[in-house]
C-alpha cells in the first residue's frame, strides 16, 4: 500500500540531502502515518484508517464523519476502501 494519508491526502515528497560540499542526492520526505482504528457511530461499526498525524488533528477538530466526508469529496479515499472492522 502506498504512503498516502487517507484524510487529509499528504504523500512523500522528493528532495536533496545536500552535504557540506554542496554535493546533492536524492532522499525523500516520508509522511508521519500510523495505522488507527475509530468507532464509527453513524455506521456502528469499526473502521481502520490509514492517517498522518495532522489528519488525526483534523479528525479531533472536525469530528470522524465530517473529515471522512471532505477526503471522499476531495478524492483522497473512496467509502469502499475503508477497513471496516469485524466484517
Amino acid at each position: 500500500m502506498s504512503k498516502i494519508c487517507q484524510i487529509t491526502g499528504k504523500k512523500a515528497q522528493v528532495g536533496n540531502n545536500v552535504s557540506h560540499s554542496k554535493h546533492r542526492t536524492k532522499r525523500r520526505f516520508n509522511v508521519n502515518l500510523f495505522r488507527k482504528k475509530f468507532y464509527y457511530v453513524e455506521e456502528a461499526c469499526w473502521i481502520s484508517l490509514k492517517i498522518s498525524a495532522s489528519g488525526l488533528r483534523l479528525i479531533n477538530k472536525m469530528g470522524l464523519d465530517a473529515a471522512l466526508k471532505q477526503a471522499v469529496s476531495k478524492g483522497y479515499v473512496k467509502w469502499n476502501d475503508i477497513k471496516v472492522i469485524g466484517e
